[in-house]
């Protein structure tokens, strides 16, 4: 197989888990919603497909309540559950490593106890396509609590393409109205 290839194949990986699961949660009638650089990439894809980027890993917001009943889901679509430091994820498959899995961020709980708000609730979001998106604004909500490298990245992507803009901070609560001004006026950094 050709690097080529091999480039090729990984993307198609992430896109079938993404599809398999949101299929998977989709027929059990379990509300989710696909967040992480996925989401990114949908709402990216609205304005500019050559704007989007890959990424590794597939995310999925679900309340807690419903993780019992998205595991028989996913298990139905191959998928293997795992709690592994403090995470609730799906392998995809028996082989699979921690990079090859549907990662679960719970609904309106903190993804982290130091984080200034909690994640969403699955109610944020919309079905542009075959699947469930968080909403813009909560995944930018997301994005600026993170504030990661990649998330930064993210929210560079949003603003680049004009789907976040100056008057965003005026939305936002205090603590990420500073984060994403602080993008706005220096976004090379």
């Amino acid at each position: 197989m050709t690097l080529e290839d091999r480039m090729v194949l990984a993307v198609e990986r992430v896109r079938d888990r993404l599809l398999r699961a949101s299929a998977a949660l989709e027929q059990a009638s379990i509300p989710y919603a696909v967040a992480g650089g996925n989401a990114v990439a949908a709402w990216v894809a609205t304005i500019d497909t050559s704007a989007v980027r890959n990424t590794q890993d597939v995310d999925i917001l679900l309340r807690r309540a419903d993780l019992d009943a998205a595991a028989r889901a996913l298990q139905s679509s191959g998928f293997i559950h795992r709690h592994v430091a403090g995470i609730d994820l799906f392998l995809d498959g028996p082989d699979a490593k921690p990079r090859d899995a549907v990662h679960v961020v719970m609904a309106n709980e903190k993804v982290r106890p130091d984080y200034a708000l909690a994640a969403p609730d699955v109610s944020e979001s919309q079905k542009p396509a075959g699947f469930r998106v968080i909403s813009l604004e909560a995944l930018v909500r997301m994005k600026l609590t993170s504030f990661r490298d990649k998330d930064r990245t993210h929210l560079r992507d949003m603003l680049e393409v004009g789907l976040i803009d100056p008057t965003w901070p005026a939305r936002l609560p205090p603590a990420l109205a500073s984060r994403l001004q602080q993008l706005i006026d220096t976004p090379e950094s």
